[in-house]
């Protein structure tokens, strides 16, 4: 078992799940430091060792890997992914400088099945965590719901929401990912885990009207089958349904945030 009094290095503990997963190690009594280009803004958590850097340039990275007890790598370029394989490189070669004894990845279910661009890229980075000479640990998840959600709120602003017939999604919600990751960072490299899946399979017309629902909208949804075709994800393969171990159902997420029922 690591020691706990060495900090967790979060790489995008600014983002979506690099923000849960801060708190989550917050609350579990974990020195966490995190990784970032920016200055911290004054709503960051005080208890947090900000190092100002950038993984493209290795500026800061080294400083930042020195002394902790994991890493988590939770940086990512969705709008150049390309970056995120020089990114994954830069930590991987300051982290095998600095012996860090554990360096646990997150990936996404699917990125060695769907043919999408970002997938391909995040399946090359798992290439280079499993053989840059770091122990590593490397979890896949399902999208979360607040991407579905993001998605669903474009879509929702024509007057008539339009998705693909039959599509399936299996969302699951950020904080049991970061729950998750907290927990493999407190363990042993354990390689290539179990596959994290929201609860549910559901169509994406249904998560639409789920949303609607909840936000007050009221837009009929239409199911277009030509559409499937052209998806990447027509296959399935980005979903988990034999790990669909969340608990939080995308209806439950959006009742949370909007304080309405959700259908």
């Amino acid at each position: 078992m690591p020691d706990d009094a060495r900090p967790v290095l979060v790489t995008g503990g600014t983002g979506t799940l690099g923000r849960a997963l801060v708190r989550t190690l917050l609350d579990d009594g974990r020195a966490v430091r995190v990784l970032s280009r920016r200055e911290p803004t004054p709503a960051a958590p005080q208890a947090v060792d900000f190092v100002t850097g950038d993984l493209l340039t290795g500026e800061g990275v080294r400083e930042a890997v020195a002394g902790v007890s994991a890493v988590v790598h939770c940086a990512s370029d969705p709008r150049h992914p390309d970056r995120d394989l020089d990114a994954a490189a830069q930590l991987l070669l300051a982290a095998r400088a600095a012996q860090v004894p554990h360096l646990v990845y997150i990936s996404i279910v699917g990125v060695d099945r769907v043919p999408l661009g970002y997938y391909k890229i995040k399946h090359e980075v798992e290439d280079l965590v499993e053989n840059a000479g770091v122990p590593w640990t490397i979890l896949r998840a399902t999208q979360f719901h607040d991407l579905v959600a993001t998605m669903l709120g474009q879509l929702a602003k024509a007057p008539v929401v339009v998705v693909p017939d039959g599509l399936l999604d299996q969302p699951v919600d950020v904080r049991e990912v970061a729950r998750r990751l907290a927990d493999l960072a407190r363990q042993e490299p354990q390689g290539r885990v179990p596959d994290l899946g929201g609860p549910q399979v559901l169509t994406v017309a249904e998560l639409a009207r789920t949303y609607l629902t909840a936000t007050g909208r009221r837009r009929p949804v239409w199911s277009v089958p030509l559409v499937l075709r052209a998806t990447p994800f027509r296959d399935n393969g980005h979903l988990a349904r034999e790990h669909a171990v969340g608990r939080t159902t995308f209806a439950e997420w959006v009742q949370q945030r909007t304080g309405s029922p959700a259908a």
